[in-house]
């Protein structure tokens, strides 16, 4: 096994860590909370709160509904246990008769009420979509590349599940699927689609070729983040949902390659990129900086500490 690179996250290692963490009294958690949320001289304010009103765009007071469920009564479930986690991560540093109401899954609709989301439309009138990391352990993962872009292949990779519930795909593979400068594959099996499966391949394999599909699925790109990591190149269609990456910042042609919402344009893209190496270089370094940004542990947790304080202040609770 020397040598071979591991690119995910190990979900048994999360499990482990957060299964225990629930062993120890929340009472614990809320005594560092102060000593946790206070400015340090180390961290730049002004970006610190640039994120957390990206995320919690509330500016009006709000009552949450007596129906609203207390962080008491957040309880780890079969399905989206990852959400609860993740979730308790930050929420056991508060008082857990607060009142908060979450929306776990792949959320593509704005609340009627303020709640805490994974992820939202990408708009001006989202403010009741808070967003918080979760889905984490599946959803931030970045890559160490080694392979020099200038190496790689010049075609498009793309692999991933195709379903009804994934129309955004279906068009795409429909029109490349064969095509020259395309290797695509779904790599579900339970599918009408069946004609496009192809047995799924590493991250590292990705990273052989010089561009990869990040296609939405249900809401975003769940490989976005370890492809702009990398010394590949996102291809991608403008996002019309984000997360905690804040994907309603990428810049077209800075961050990623933008082609038009029919594909339309791939190969012409494809094409002046293939034949534009320095512009490559120039967004795959733009890429990288941007990711650089969530890597700061200590900081990632000081911001939804503070995204949650705000959500808690605007919905009128005491601390």
């Amino acid at each position: 096994m020397l040598g071979i690179k591991i690119h995910k996250n190990i979900k048994l290692l999360y499990y482990t860590k957060n299964v225990l963490l629930l062993l120890i009294p929340r009472w614990y958690f809320r005594n560092r909370l102060k000593g946790l949320i206070l400015p340090k001289p180390e961290n730049d304010i002004d970006y610190l709160y640039k994120r957390v009103h990206y995320y919690n765009k509330l500016n009006d007071s709000y009552t949450l509904p007596k129906k609203s469920k207390s962080l008491n009564e957040l309880k780890r479930g079969k399905k989206h246990s990852t959400y609860f986690f993740d979730s308790y991560e930050v929420t056991r540093y508060f008082n857990p008769k607060l009142l908060a109401n979450f929306e776990f899954g792949d959320i593509t609709s704005v609340p009627k009420i303020p709640s805490l989301v994974k992820s939202r439309p990408i708009g001006d009138n989202n403010e009741n979509s808070v967003i918080l990391k979760l889905n984490k352990v599946r959803h931030f993962i970045f890559v160490h590349d080694t392979n020099p872009f200038e190496s790689k292949k010049n075609m498009l990779i793309g692999r991933g599940g195709v379903s009804d519930k994934k129309p955004k795909r279906i068009a795409f593979y429909k029109r490349y699927f064969d095509h020259p400068f395309c290797d695509l594959g779904q790599t579900n099996q339970n599918s009408k689609y069946h004609f496009w499966y192809k047995k799924k391949i590493s991250i590292e394999e990705h990273l052989k070729y010089k561009f990869i599909l990040c296609l939405e699925g249900i809401d975003v790109s769940s490989n976005l983040k370890w492809v702009m990591s990398s010394n590949s190149i996102a291809v991608m269609t403008k996002p019309q949902f984000e997360t905690w990456f804040m994907e309603g910042r990428l810049i077209p042609d800075y961050h990623y390659i933008k082609i038009k919402d029919d594909y339309s344009d791939l190969e012409e893209r494809l094409t002046y990129f293939i034949n534009n190496t320095e512009k490559c270089l120039s967004i795959i370094q733009n890429a990288n900086a941007y990711v650089e940004q969530f890597k700061n542990s200590r900081r990632e947790k000081l911001i939804s500490l503070m995204v949650l304080k705000k959500y808690f202040t605007k919905t009128q609770q005491n601390l």
